[in-house]
């Protein structure tokens, strides 16, 4: 085909960027949805507590996301600073995920325990208190935000209807496991579990 006949319409032009990335897409996704080791949960895999779902929204909401990731690549690198590579199943339960590509501060998929909850607290109160040189925002007002029990039941709800197993005894227990709490606690929680289900070695 002639180029110059290609690149002169536009229209034919977009349509056959949109036919190529349409071929690529399916050749590349479809086949994940058949690898069970992408749709089914890593061994020891379970879906975030109540109070570690809610930290997670408040990880999202908050931006979190964008200068951390939660993928480790499998190379030697990023393994050696960061853990084994993160493994496809580690990651069914969320929705939406958070790999990302950014990295202003560290990968987060195994921060789990690495550091107490103090350290956590005081990191996100004022950064630069554990970290001279970090060029993180501090989260203040999270130690004052009270969490909203009744709506995190609702989110377990919502999030069983696409495929994650909460019992009606999790999401019957949600409010009380939320009760009192802050959104500080709750993205404590969440970022205490980062990388804690599944037992790799490193």
């Amino acid at each position: 085909m002639n180029h110059e006949i290609v690149e002169k319409k536009v229209g034919l032009l977009g349509a056959l960027i949109a036919l190529v990335i349409s071929v690529g897409g399916l050749v590349e996704i479809v086949p994940l949805y058949f690898q069970r080791a992408v749709t089914e949960p890593s061994t020891g895999v379970k879906p975030y507590g109540a109070l570690q779902l809610v930290g997670r929204d408040v990880y999202v909401r908050e931006g979190c996301f964008t200068c951390h990731s939660q993928m480790i690549r499998p190379f030697h690198s990023e393994t050696e600073r960061y853990g084994h590579y993160s493994l496809p199943g580690e990651s069914v339960y969320d929705h939406p995920f958070q790999f990302g590509s950014k990295r202003t501060g560290p990968d987060l998929a195994r921060v789990g325990g690495r550091y107490s909850d103090d350290w956590q607290r005081v990191h996100l109160l004022n950064p630069r208190d554990v970290v001279p040189e970090s060029n993180m925002p501090r989260f203040p007002w999270l130690a004052d935000a009270k969490v909203d029990a009744a709506l995190t039941a609702s989110k377990m709800t919502a999030l069983r209807r696409i495929g994650v197993p909460y019992s009606d005894a999790d999401i019957a227990g949600a409010a009380a496991a939320v009760g009192g709490k802050t959104e500080m606690d709750a993205l404590v929680a969440y970022l205490q579990g980062l990388g804690t289900d599944v037992q790799v070695s490193r």
